[in-house]
């Protein structure tokens, strides 16, 4: 379902969904693709569904919804009899059930995830790791109901501790740093940015502060949230990327963003355009604040956006539609604007390129604001070995 290119004038490795699977199936997805996929709990096909076709975004939604499943795979769990073949009941490590959770139950629907749907986020991936050493943690003499009530209940813990509680204590942290008087600027949609801002309208008034989203196609997820927050009483612009320099250099004092993953040198990976946002706000000496839990720490380094990253569908950048209708009157007009460059796949010098993250480099960023407080990004490494002592690499080939 994903394929590698390295082809054309970009020598590098990308994981993208093969368009034609975008065009034949709506989720991206083939149920009936794998005899082994019947095996699978309702659930993990149904979450698969869901993250193939988009409907499940962010790192800490997606990250959530794979332990939520988890949860209720794990509820469900039913050890094999010792008779069946899937069961070696002599004593050695498959006659043991943190053995058969963790290799016919809970890893074989993460890699379908991965392989089959889309490529794990890096909070996925440091979320995996957790579930498996909490497997691997319990004791061998437990019943299965006392392994199903501690794991359930672990998930919960982390997901309260790690993501919930997190997120409270980055929106007090990051709240202190508004004043009256604010232009606030944000890039797309983060959730906890989202709540930060929310709060800080709460505690200090709607009023006090000015917010400008800045948004960007084909997901142009912004939209949704400026509609949230002048829902809320609070004053908001919507602007597109083309639009930055003119409102950066003339309104913003500061700039909040979201991140999909911490780098362990300080870089920030997010949603493509970040980069752009926070160089633009460095050349003109406005504080870019990056709000991010410490459970997406990598202990990964990356350099740059294009040596790896993830492409999602090229019909999306093609598609002139979520830009133009609101200009065209009618579904015709629509269809004739996506017709420019309708047939791109028969144009052989033509490649189309839909790339999802981007790199910031730490220098662009002024501080990351995170559950144990406001720190530099030169930090991040002491973050990753205090917070995650385990092993949090993944390789990027399954970390987005």
């Amino acid at each position: 379902m994903f394929r590698i290119l390295t082809e054309g004038n970009f020598p590098c490795t990308f994981i993208c969904s093969d368009p034609k699977h975008f065009e034949e199936e709506f989720s991206g997805i083939s149920l009936g693709a794998s005899n082994s996929v019947q095996n699978f709990h309702p659930a993990v096909l149904s979450l698969g569904m869901q993250y193939a076709s988009g409907t499940i975004r962010g790192g800490n939604a997606r990250a959530k919804a794979m332990l939520r499943t988890f949860q209720q795979v794990i509820r469900d769990y039913e050890p094999p009899a010792p008779s069946s073949p899937s069961s070696s009941r002599g004593g050695g490590k498959e006659d043991d059930v943190r053995h058969d959770l963790d290799h016919r139950i809970i890893k074989p629907a993460f890699q379908y995830w991965t392989t089959k749907c889309r490529p794990h986020s890096v909070s996925m991936g440091n979320a995996f790791t957790f579930l498996k050493l909490a497997v691997a943690s319990l004791d061998r003499d437990m019943s299965v109901e006392e392994v199903k009530e501690i794991l359930v209940d672990t998930i919960d813990a982390y997901i309260h501790e790690r993501i919930d509680i997190a997120d409270e204590a980055i929106c007090k942290h990051g709240s202190s740093k508004i004043v009256d008087g604010d232009v606030i600027l944000t890039y797309g949609c983060s959730s906890v940015v989202e709540v930060l801002l929310m709060d800080a309208a709460r505690e200090k008034g709607a009023d006090t502060f000015r917010i400008i989203v800045v948004d960007s196609r084909p997901l142009l997820e912004g939209r949704a949230l400026v509609a949230r927050l002048a829902d809320a009483g609070i004053e908001c612009t919507y602007i597109l990327l083309n639009a930055l320099s003119y409102v950066m250099m003339r309104e913003v004092t500061k700039v909040f963003l979201g991140a999909a993953a911490l780098m362990s040198d300080g870089s920030v990976l997010s949603r493509v355009g970040t980069a752009c946002v926070a160089l633009m706000a460095r050349s003109n000496n406005i504080p870019v604040l990056v709000c991010c839990e410490t459970y997406k720490i990598s202990n990964r380094v990356q350099l740059e956006s294009i040596t790896v990253n993830e492409l999602g569908n090229p019909d999306d950048v093609i598609s002139a539609s979520c830009a133009m209708n609101g200009a065209a009157s009618t579904a015709a007009d629509c269809k004739q604007i996506d017709s420019v460059l309708g047939n791109w796949r028969d144009m052989p010098n033509l490649k189309v390129l839909s790339l999802l993250y981007d790199l910031t480099p730490s220098e662009f960023v002024s501080g990351i604001v995170t559950e144990m407080g406001i720190l530099p990004a030169t930090s991040v490494a002491v973050l990753l070995r205090e917070m995650n002592p385990q092993d949090t690499n993944t390789a990027f080939m399954g970390s987005m």
